[in-house]
């Protein structure tokens, strides 16, 4: 019988690589949160960091995770969670990105990641990223199956201050070819006077640096964007849903437009 990675991994009592939750939702929105954990495995001895790194903004979307939840239960979304740290491996980028499963962050050595064999990194794949993805890939292609209208929303949030400059945006919206949803919820979010929302700011989404959104977004020609959200405005449970819902407010106003026979597909 050949073993499963994951009993070696994976401790008894640890949590999952990842959670799925309200699968049968009613939404055409698929929701995505790849950075909500912080959680190494005992396995790896913490990666070699004390704990005040993995409580920093390379470790994890600091405050995203309540957010995705709630806005899963405000729209009646499905809803995938990676359970554990960017570090480890990050569910956002190609295996072939050197951010896949980083050396070094924002300064941060990363002790355990250095030196990695290829069998090393694909075992971390094996355990942390292939089954996330397989589980998403599965429910895609059963909606697809089913013709039902889907709208695929990676959501993230950004730290306040990077390279010593501090960010002015409260929440930007990152997209690629698909130009169906971010123009689309930026214009929404922007009626707001109150808030700075960034387009493709601070990030943009890309094949080399993204990998949700090319691969089961644009490869199937789902309407889909990334959301990202300043992490000080999400350091409580009242922040968090307060943004959960000026995200479910902007995706019911664009949805209709855009799940419409006549949106217009993927630039070319």
């Amino acid at each position: 019988m050949t073993e499963n990675p994951t009993d070696r991994w994976l401790a008894p009592g640890e949590p999952p690589p990842f959670t799925q939750h309200n699968l049968t939702g009613a939404s055409p929105c698929v929701l995505l949160c790849d950075h909500a954990s912080n959680r190494v495995p005992q396995r790896l001895n913490a990666l070699g960091l004390p704990a005040s790194e993995l409580e920093r903004h390379i470790a994890w979307d600091i405050g995203i995770r309540g957010v995705a939840l709630q806005l899963s239960q405000l729209l009646d979304a499905p809803l995938f969670v990676s359970g554990y740290s960017r570090l480890v491996i990050d569910c956002n980028r190609p295996l072939s990105s050197p951010g896949s499963i980083a050396e070094t962050s924002d300064g941060t050595v990363i002790a355990a990641n250095q030196g990695l064999t290829a069998q090393e990194r694909a075992e971390r794949a094996a355990v942390f990223f292939h089954p996330y993805h397989d589980a998403i890939r599965a429910l895609l292609d059963q909606r697809q199956a089913e013709g039902r209208p889907t709208l695929l929303f990676s959501v993230h949030s950004f730290t306040d201050q990077f390279g010593g400059q501090r960010r002015p945006w409260h929440v930007g919206l990152a997209y690629h070819r698909d130009r169906r949803v971010g123009p689309a919820l930026i214009e929404a979010l922007r009626r707001d006077p109150a808030l700075c929302v960034g387009d493709n700011e601070p990030y943009a989404v890309s094949d080399a640096s993204d990998y949700a959104i090319p691969v089961h977004g644009e490869r199937r020609e789902l309407p889909c964007a990334l959301v990202e959200i300043r992490q000080d405005l999400l350091a409580d449970e009242p922040s968090q849903h307060l943004w959960a819902g000026r995200l479910a407010e902007a995706l019911r106003t664009v949805l209709p437009g855009i799940l419409l026979p006549a949106a217009p597909r993927i630039a070319s």
